[in-house]
Order: structure tokens, then sequence, then C-alpha cells
């Protein structure tokens, strides 16, 4: 009875190693025939190659295109994108193209430029000289004062006297000049000037020469003219003009001024302005005199303008210390021969 019950045991063993030969059997049968050659492969030596496989790259944020600098001339031409091998501690032989697209590699960052040298100093051009400024001029400007002239003369040989006041009045910015001469039976003659005092003198701003009727000249500074009143044409108007009163009291207080500045044979040029044009006057300075008028002894110096055209008249003037260089005597002569001396009658 023991005999069959441990027969069972090896029964089921040997059926169980029946089925799987069975099914290994089976399983060769049905496999491809690739992976099972039908003879035998010589044997080859056996070959090795190394991949060399970049890490995945994260996908950069796109980038603003900036210029690439250029290099210098004397650089040769760098390859665009070069490919930089990853360091290894031993000697990486070449690997063969993959499949997959190469991942992008940064641009190699540029060559810096060589220093450009800078430019050797230059010496600064030397100052071109400069011409040399004329001197201030030193004024003295008189104060108000009333003079009082005779005058004497002659026309056409037939000799006449006369009166004449010179009044002269300012307030140290503006100022007012006035000369009347009047005779018997000839009637007065009025030449008025105003104006501004400035660092160079009397600015006049109107000249007025009356008689019978008046004519004026106006000084249209902003304008750089002068106008006239007898529709005559304008001027223009020149640096330190004066007109035919003011030009005697702007050479008093020149010379009050400054008198070691214009010693004998000094010539002044002054543009003079008078009723009905404008003319360049040309003064001559002389030496000190001593003259005896009506008014007494007095030392005055003497200045000369000579004619310049046919019709001019030669003026002689002579400016009195002692009365602020105002006029002392005037002498007139004119190119027919008529002559007019005015002198000082009463001093203040």
């Amino acid at each position: 009875m023991k005999a069959p019950a441990a027969a069972a045991p090896v029964r089921r063993l040997a059926a169980l190693t029946v089925a799987v030969l069975a099914a290994h059997a089976l399983l060769l049968q049905t496999a491809p025939r690739a992976l099972a050659p039908d003879a035998p492969a010589p044997a080859r030596a056996l070959a090795t190659r190394t991949l060399v496989l970049d890490p995945p790259q994260p996908t950069p944020p796109p980038a603003v295109p900036r210029a690439r600098p250029r290099p210098p001339p004397s650089t040769p031409p760098r390859p665009a994108n070069p490919v930089v091998a990853p360091p290894s501690a031993a000697p990486v032989q070449a690997a063969e193209p993959s499949a997959s697209p190469a991942a992008p590699v940064a641009p190699a960052a540029a060559a810096p430029l060589p220093p450009v040298p800078a430019p050797a100093p230059q010496a600064a051009p030397a100052p071109e000289a400069a011409a040399p400024a004329a001197p201030a001029l030193t004024l003295a400007i008189p104060g108000s004062v009333r003079l009082r002239y005779s005058i004497t003369g002659e026309v056409k040989r037939l000799p006449y006297s006369a009166r004449a006041e010179l009044l002269w009045q300012h307030d140290g910015s503006a100022y007012d000049a006035r000369y009347e001469v009047g005779a018997f039976l000839m009637g007065s003659r009025t030449q008025t000037s105003a104006g501004r005092i400035t660092p160079e003198g009397l600015a006049p701003t109107r000249f007025a020469d009356k008689s019978r009727s008046e004519v004026a000249a106006h000084f249209e500074r902003d304008k750089g003219k002068v106008v006239f009143s007898a529709n005559t044409p304008d001027a223009p108007l020149l640096a330190g003009a004066q007109d035919q009163l003011s030009i005697l009291l702007q050479l008093g207080a020149m010379l009050a001024g400054d008198p070691a500045r214009y010693p004998p044979g000094t010539t002044l040029t002054i543009q003079t302005i008078g009723p009905r044009e404008a003319d360049a006057w040309l003064f001559t300075v002389g030496a000190e005199e001593t003259l005896s008028l009506p008014a007494g002894e007095i030392r005055a110096l003497k200045l000369t303008r000579n004619p310049r055209h046919d019709y001019d008249r030669r003026m002689e003037l002579w400016l009195a210390p002692a009365i602020g260089y105002l006029p002392a005597r005037v002498r007139l002569t004119q190119s027919n021969g008529d002559v007019v001396d005015q002198q000082l009658l009463a001093a203040p």
C-alpha cells in the first residue's frame, strides 16, 4: 500500500519536467531568425569605441541680438561657433556622428581688443598777439558855469562888435549847453546841445542851430546814425562823435583830465556833427600862452583846426585851466578873409 504513494510525487515531477522541455522547444521554433543565424560567424577581434554624449541643456531664454565685436584688422578670422570638447582626465577618441541633433553650443568669448594708443600730445598754438587796447580816457568835466564874451569881427572889411554867452549845466549824468550871440541890427543866433555824460565824455542826443529858423541833428545811437531835420542824407554815427558846440567842452574835459597825455604836436580827430552834415575835425595841440583879454591876463593852451576843404574855416581855440579848460578865446577865419574873434569878458 505504501509503494504507490511514494511513486506519485516522482510521477508528478517527471510530468512537470516534460512540460517545461516542451515549452522551451516551442519557444525556440517561433523566435525570429535574426536572433539565431544559420551558421556560426567566424571569430573577430574585439573592437571598442567611446561615445561622448553631451548632457541635455536647458532651453535658454530668447536673447536680444547684439552686435558682435569686430576683431582688429591684424587678428585672423575665427571660425564661427567653435565646438569645445568637455575636459577629461584621459585622451578621448573621436566620436562617430550621432543620429540625434547636437545640443546648441554657446559662442566663444571674443578676444579683447588691443588698447588703442593715445594720440601724442600736441603743443597748443601760440596765442596771436592782440592789438594793444587804447588807454581809457581820463576826463574832468567842469562844473556848471555861465561865461560871457565880447566879440569883434569884420565882414567884407566892415568891422562889427557883439556879445555872447555860454551857459553850461549838468547834474553828473545829463548835460545841457547853450551858446547865444547877439549884435545890434544883426539879430541873434543860438546853438544848443543836449545829451548824457558817459565814461567816454559827452554823448550828445540833439544839436540845434537857430537864427531865423531852426535846423537840428538827432543822434540815433541805437541805430548808429545821425538824422538831420534839413532833409539832408543821414550820416553814420562814429564812436566819440560830438556836435559843433559840445566839441569845445569835450576837448576841455580831455585836457583837464590828463594834460600830460596831449603834449604839443598831438593831433586829435573827432567826428563833428553840424546842423546839416557830419565831418571830421582835426585839432593840433600847441603850446600854452598867456592871453591879455578883457577879463585880464590868463594862461591858456592853444589848439588849432586847419582847413581840410576850400570852404572850411580855420579855428584857433584857447582853453584855460583857470576856468576848467573852458574856452577863453576862439578865433575863426573864413576862407574869404572874414574874421570873428571871441574873448572872455568876465569869469565867475
